[in-house]
């Protein structure tokens, strides 16, 4: 697999292509990789981060939070 185990960052910020990047993460995700998300505050008013972590298998980043500790 040519993603296998490659990390992968996405930037999420508040537009309607929102819902692409959920797309393209789930493409990531079955490719191998394993991906972070960080979401700004105005992203999280087209959708809530608890989508992008379900989809990532991660915990989303924000301005609140500094870290990924689990």
């Amino acid at each position: 697999m040519l993603l296998k185990n490659k990390k992968i960052l996405v930037g999420v910020t508040g537009s309607i292509a929102i819902y692409k990047a959920l797309d393209l993460i789930r493409l990531y995700i079955k490719a191998g990789a394993i991906v972070r998300v960080i979401m700004t505050e105005s992203a999280k008013k087209f959708i809530n981060p608890i989508t992008f972590e379900a989809i990532s298998q991660n915990k989303v980043l924000d301005e609140r939070s500094e870290n990924w500790d689990k």
